[in-house]
């Protein structure tokens, strides 16, 4: 008599799909919160296309990342310049309500309106340009190489700030419920 081992494969199979589902988490939860971008390398000068008009398009850039935190609700980002000629560091983009499963923003994923083009439930907050959304880099000529900080943070807890919120709010708000944080830094010089 012929027996069939396709139940033991199948076994087999479900188990090894179990075990890759629970290290994947096992990494999620325990890996280091990174952030990156296909637009820029670490250090390096950001693109033209990113400097704010009319220096350039305006363009947020892209970003990537991964090791988010178990128990994360929601992901904010705030980018900044501490280079600028002044007490506060010069903030050019605040997003929070990032949804936790969310892994990056495309290029040109702010719209400048309440909500970016991806992902969905994201929202925008004010930069110093008084605007919502991406405001890329212009920083005075001859000033020297400003550094742009990306900072990004996994939180334990949705906020449900609305549109148009500061970074000073988003911080005050996230206090006590920042899971991890990773940070890009960018140049650019004119």
């Amino acid at each position: 008599m012929r027996t069939s081992h396709l139940p033991i494969v199948a076994l087999a199979l479900l188990l090894g799909a179990a075990g890759a589902s629970l290290a994947e988490e096992e990494t999620m939860a325990d890996g280091e919160l990174t952030v990156t971008s296909a637009d820029f390398t670490a250090g390096e000068r950001l693109p033209k296309v990113h400097a704010y008009r009319p220096e350039g398009e305006n363009l947020s850039p892209a970003l990537a990342w991964s090791g988010v935190p178990a128990g994360t609700e929601e992901i904010a980002l705030i980018v900044d310049d501490p280079d600028a000629p002044r007490a506060d560091p010069w903030v050019h983009w605040v997003l929070y309500g990032i949804p936790a499963d969310a892994r990056g923003l495309p290029r040109g994923a702010s719209t400048g309106t309440q909500h970016p083009s991806e992902p969905a439930g994201a929202v925008e907050g004010k930069n110093d340009f008084r605007d919502l959304g991406w405001g890329g880099p212009l920083p005075p000529p001859g000033h020297g190489t400003h550094h742009y900080h990306f900072k990004l943070y996994a939180l334990d807890q949705a906020l449900g700030l609305a549109p148009g919120t500061t970074k000073g709010d988003l911080l005050r708000a996230m206090e006590g419920h920042v899971l991890a944080e990773a940070e890009l830094v960018g140049t650019y010089s004119r």
